[in-house]
């Protein structure tokens, strides 16, 4: 969405808000870790996914004296709720404490980050709603960190990063699936290095522009993960979100999924019906970035819900404060229907996030 659009009381699913000095965690930290990181001299965490001086990393009016764009709750307000219209914003906090080879000391930085967004976030102002965000090099403290945070209504889904240490549908990763189930929240997974493994399936590239353009490509595996490895027939309960990668991808990733399930069903029993399927039963995804064509008009659309199978998959977001998309998912919500805008903009993530619908100013969609 550009600066200029603003979409009345839409859910933005994709804000991420940033923490603008090391710090601002160490009240919530043990005294032990507030010594190690002292001592050892550790600046920060701040993602190097997003380069600060890439134009793209943050639109201009985003950056601030004080901190790293998005720092600001302020100014996000501003920006996002006031100036954009979003009822209410989700926050996705990408302080890469996730890389930390350390377990205990990956574990202690995520749950400051998250008693630090219930403090200074969540209670800034009551449209905000935060992620949980965790280690999973220890996934049993995960889960527990989830139940422990969980009980928090501000806090609406589980962060994971999508270049984990493994295939994130890997067994060893369910107390994390089983702990958001059990919490009714779905778990979201969005771009960033969470463990040692490249940035893209074949190695690590030489330039950023190669893995700022096949961000989705880890995406892609990860989905292929979840749906062989079972993480849906053990958890039917359990929705994914996949955040900043795109769309139009996934209807040519679903037909050639259920074409080789055809030949292969035997290696996976547990997929007992087309993974097509089960995508569309339990994943959702952002519109931001949207990929599409610059001739965008309503007959390339309906082609694409219709190899979709169903808008009720689509989440808004504007990915605030970065700057890449220019504004092509305005674009999209101009040619769909009033009742299909209305479930993008709000009704999707309403129904995800037990936000209330009545507030939506939106056409009824029954």
């Amino acid at each position: 969405m550009s600066a200029t659009t603003a979409w009345p009381t839409c859910v933005d699913c994709d804000v991420h808000n940033a923490v603008p000095d090391i710090s601002a965690l160490f009240s919530f930290l043990p005294d032990r870790w507030v010594d190690y990181c002292v001592e050892s001299g550790v600046d920060g965490f701040d993602p190097a996914f997003y380069p600060p001086g890439m134009p793209l990393s943050a639109r201009p009016d985003a950056r601030c004296d004080g901190g790293p764009p998005g720092s600001d709750p302020d100014l996000v307000r501003a920006h996002v709720l006031d100036g954009g219209g979003a009822g209410h914003a989700v926050l996705n906090c990408l302080y890469a404490v996730q890389a930390l080879h350390n377990p205990d000391w990956s574990g202690a930085m995520a749950a400051a980050l998250n008693d630090w967004q219930a403090a200074r976030w969540l209670a800034a102002d009551p449209r905000f709603r935060a992620s949980i965000v965790v280690s999973p090099r220890d996934p049993r403290a995960a889960a527990e960190e989830i139940a422990r945070v969980a009980g928090n209504p501000g806090f609406v889904q589980v962060l994971l990063l999508a270049t984990a240490s493994e295939p994130l549908g890997r067994r060893g990763y369910r107390p994390i699936y089983a702990a958001a189930e059990a919490a009714g929240l779905p778990v979201a997974i969005h771009p960033g290095v969470g463990g040692p493994n490249p940035l893209s399936p074949v190695g690590w590239p030489s330039h950023y522009i190669e893995d700022y353009a096949g961000a989705a490509l880890s995406l892609q595996s990860q989905l292929t993960s979840l749906v062989c490895e079972g993480v849906f027939a053990t958890h039917p309960g359990l929705r994914v979100v996949l955040l900043e990668s795109g769309v139009t991808w996934l209807p040519s990733l679903m037909w050639r999924f259920d074409k080789n399930w055809k030949a292969l069903r035997q290696e996976v029993p547990w997929v007992d019906r087309p993974p097509s399927r089960l995508i569309r039963e339990h994943v959702l995804l952002s519109v931001a970035p949207f990929d599409a064509p610059p001739d965008l008009d309503r007959d390339w659309v309906d082609r694409f819900l219709d190899q979709l199978g169903s808008v009720q998959m689509l989440l808004h977001a504007s990915d605030y404060p970065h700057w890449h998309h220019g504004d092509r998912p305005s674009a999209l919500l101009e040619q769909l229907s009033p009742a299909e805008r209305a479930l993008v903009l709000r009704g999707n993530a309403a129904r995800l996030y037990g936000l209330p619908e009545e507030r939506s100013g939106c056409p009824a969609t029954d």
